[in-house]
Order: C-alpha cells, then sequence, then structure tokens
C-alpha cells in the first residue's frame, strides 16, 4: 500500500498512524503540498478535491483520512478496531462523525490559524474545542476509550491527531486530565507512530 501523506496534516498523520498500529506494510509518500504539488494533475486524478491522505493499495484508491480507516479496519478483516455488531459499530462511526464536524471546525481550525494562518475566527473555534473536550472528558469518565470500554477503535485514532496537537492551535489541554490520560494510552500502543510538533500557540 502507499498513502500520499503531508507531514503537518493531521488527517495524514490519522491514516498513518493507524496503518502502523494495525501493522499493515505501506509506503509513506510526502506531497509537497507547500509547493502545490496537491494541485498537479497527476495528484487530481487521485483525489479531484486535491487534498491528503490517499491509500493506493494496488490500484485501489481511497481518498479522506476517515474512508481510509474504515478501508484498513475492513481490509484486515474482523477486529476491535471496527466492531462488526450494530450497537458497537454504530458507536465508533458516532465518533467519526465527531472527527468530521466538530473536531475539524474546533481543534483543528484553531491549529489551522496559527500553523497556516488559516482564516478562521480563533475565538469560535477554540470554543468549540473545548465544547468537544468537556464531552470527550465526559465519556472517558466511565470509560476506558471513546467507543468502547475495553479497546481502542478507529474512533479513538480519528480524534487523536488533532486533540493532541491542539495546543498549537492555543486550545489548553490542562483541564481535561482524562483525554490526557487517553492520549498517553494511545501513545502506548505498539506501532505508535508521533505526529509532527510545530512551535505555534501554546507549544511556541
Amino acid at each position: 500500500m502507499k498513502l500520499y501523506y503531508y507531514h503537518l496534516s493531521g488527517h495524514a498523520h490519522r491514516a498513518a498512524l493507524f496503518l502502523s498500529l494495525a501493522a499493515v506494510p505501506h509506503e509513506l509518500i510526502e506531497v509537497d503540498m507547500p509547493s502545490g504539488a496537491h494541485k498537479r494533475p497527476d495528484f487530481l486524478a487521485l483525489n479531484p478535491f486535491g487534498e491528503v491522505p490517499v491509500l493506493d493499495d494496488d490500484g485501489v484508491i481511497i481518498a479522506d483520512s476517515l474512508a481510509i480507516l474504515v478501508y484498513i479496519a475492513r481490509r484486515i478483516g474482523p477486529s476491535h478496531w471496527l466492531p462488526a455488531d450494530p450497537h458497537s459499530e454504530a458507536l465508533v462511526q458516532r465518533w467519526l462523525s465527531v472527527a468530521a464536524g466538530k473536531l475539524a471546525y474546533g481543534a483543528c481550525a484553531a491549529r489551522l490559524i496559527t500553523v497556516f494562518a488559516a482564516k478562521f475566527d480563533a475565538d469560535e473555534v477554540i470554543q468549540r474545542a473545548h465544547a468537544t473536550l468537556s464531552v470527550m472528558e465526559q465519556t472517558l469518565g466511565s470509560q476506558r476509550w471513546l467507543a468502547s470500554r475495553t479497546d481502542p477503535t478507529i474512533a479513538d485514532i480519528a480524534l487523536y491527531s488533532y486533540t493532541e496537537r491542539a495546543p498549537e492551535g492555543n486550545v489548553d489541554l490542562s483541564g481535561y486530565p482524562r483525554v490526557r490520560a487517553w492520549l498517553r494510552e494511545i501513545e502506548s500502543l505498539p506501532g505508535f507512530v508521533p505526529f509532527t510538533r510545530t512551535p505555534a500557540g501554546l507549544e511556541a
């Protein structure tokens, strides 16, 4: 498998992280986004939206980080990463929706301001980030993982990268001890690979 990737993208990191945690052999192909490589015809043929990550599984092309998580989980077969029973799978899908919505327009957007000079309202997106973190903190008070009491799922992987690097977007994690403990749990999993740090926001 090949994963088209950019090292400062949390979307790309979540895909690369899961490939590593699931011990799936793969090659990381860095896309030179600052030079506009993601907008060139050869890359647009893989993903017309011009976004990373993109997975190439021997000619099967999967674009979008969350789609890649689901694809890999199904590809490796039945496992705790994406349970097959309807209720458990629905719990995972709920958190994937959080990753695509509340996280993307909260902690992710806040980091885009400081790392990529995106034009968002900082107060608004930081407030959204804290609203999401509060629910995560509450959820982790009664269970070890976001969608499961006993085992990590792709829901945890989907939310890890932008939550862990939220301080780069001036989102303070100090008030969320359970979230911080959950981050360290993910980091202790065999095959963990860290997300590139930048000296931005509270990390400056």
